[in-house]
């Protein structure tokens, strides 16, 4: 009886509840001065620095691939007419241009003295006269850059009186060879198929110095990882 009434009586409220064990923790992981973290912070930062510099070679890679891009086969060539002479009076630019082999896509770019001396497309009426017929464009910069987006005669004059002391120059441009037609390429004959092969050793070459720039930036993206 006496058991009894022991494990039924309520428990006092005076006892004082347990009390659970703290632990004291560091303020922060930083605060750590042993070797060990030190160690482990260095690990940290290389490995940063390390994937920050992976991430940078993969962005050159991909320049490397957009600069391959443009300039690659689809660049074209920049004539400067006359070469180390520019466009100037009394020189034989029917012999500059008899040199050259011109496609769609290319540039004729004129140097000359910017008040001097200027630059005409007229057509061929113009060209054989010295005047302004069939005026197409006018250049005046001193640096002009012209593109040439048709296979057609191009004629160019200057307007300022040289055109009589040979300040003119007509060139030929020609369609790309994978646009070209056989009937144009037969009439052509031995000096088109000549023009054809040129263009396909360029094309190639641009190709070759695209794919080193690719491999090159991959090889540095490579060895930085």
């Amino acid at each position: 009886m006496l058991l009894v009434l022991l494990c039924s009586a309520p428990v006092s409220s005076s006892f004082p509840p347990p009390v659970r064990p703290r632990i004291a923790l560091p303020l922060a992981l930083s605060a750590c001065s042993s070797p060990l973290c030190s160690s482990a912070h260095t690990t940290t930062a290389v490995s940063l620095s390390w994937s920050s510099l992976a991430a940078a070679m993969s962005w050159l890679l991909v320049v490397a691939v957009l600069a391959g891009f443009a300039l690659g086969p689809s660049a074209g060539t920049d004539h400067i007419v006359g070469a180390n002479h520019g466009w100037n009076p009394n020189i034989n630019y029917s012999l500059w241009s008899g040199n050259q082999t011109f496609y769609v896509g290319d540039l004729i770019s004129f140097r000359y003295q910017k008040g001097t001396h200027n630059v005409f497309e007229v057509n061929e009426t113009g060209y054989d006269n010295c005047t302004m017929a069939g005026v197409a464009g006018n250049w005046t910069s001193g640096k002009d850059f012209i593109p040439l987006p048709e296979a057609r005669r191009y004629y160019f004059i200057c307007g300022n009186g040289f055109c009589l002391q040979g300040m003119k120059v007509a060139i030929t441009v020609h369609p790309l060879p994978h646009n070209a037609t056989s009937k144009g390429s037969n009439s052509r004959g031995s000096t088109g198929a000549q023009e054809e092969e040129a263009a396909a050793a360029a094309l190639g070459t641009r190709s070759a110095a695209w794919l080193a720039t690719l491999a090159v930036a991959a090889a540095a993206v490579v060895a930085f990882r």
